[in-house]
């Protein structure tokens, strides 16, 4: 079971059970019981955990996998418009394409400052020993702005 499902499901559970302990807080006031306050605590974060598993279940995307691409790692984000991605430097072109749409699909527009974003993927070649120098592999723009696909 995905993680945002096994939330999602868990929330009932969660819920009702923090229903049941805020209702048992309210019977130890009553009885003025010597962990009351500890119920409070107990209730109050049990209703709190169901919500944010709620929140979360809902708000959860699983990130964009492309057939044929590796993992790069990002080196780089300027967080406006450019995102550089580290590769091995032996990549076949066919990777280079896949790797480039999974890192693009991946991006999230959010508190960017442009519309679009450039990805690059980059590797290093050495060319003699003790320097190396980028090269880049790869390169593709990522549209945010509303009505462009």
């Amino acid at each position: 079971m995905a993680l945002d499902q096994l939330l999602i499901s868990a929330v009932p559970w969660l819920g009702w059970t923090g229903l049941g302990l805020s209702l048992l807080t309210v019977l130890a006031f009553l009885t003025k019981w010597g962990l009351r306050f500890r119920l409070v605590g107990v209730s109050s974060f049990t209703l709190l955990l169901a919500v944010s598993c709620w929140a979360f279940g809902v708000s959860y995307t699983p990130p964009v996998v492309v057939e044929g691409a590796i993992r790069a790692p990002v080196v780089f984000d300027n967080g406006t418009d450019l995102v550089v991605a580290q590769a091995p430097a032996d990549l076949e072109p066919a990777t280079v394409s896949a790797t480039l749409e999974q890192l693009a699909g991946n991006l999230r527009s959010a508190g960017r400052g442009s519309g679009t974003v450039k990805v690059r993927l980059r590797a290093f070649e050495t060319p003699g020993e003790g320097i190396s120098r980028p090269v880049i592999l790869g390169e593709t723009v990522r549209d945010f702005r509303p009505g462009d696909l």
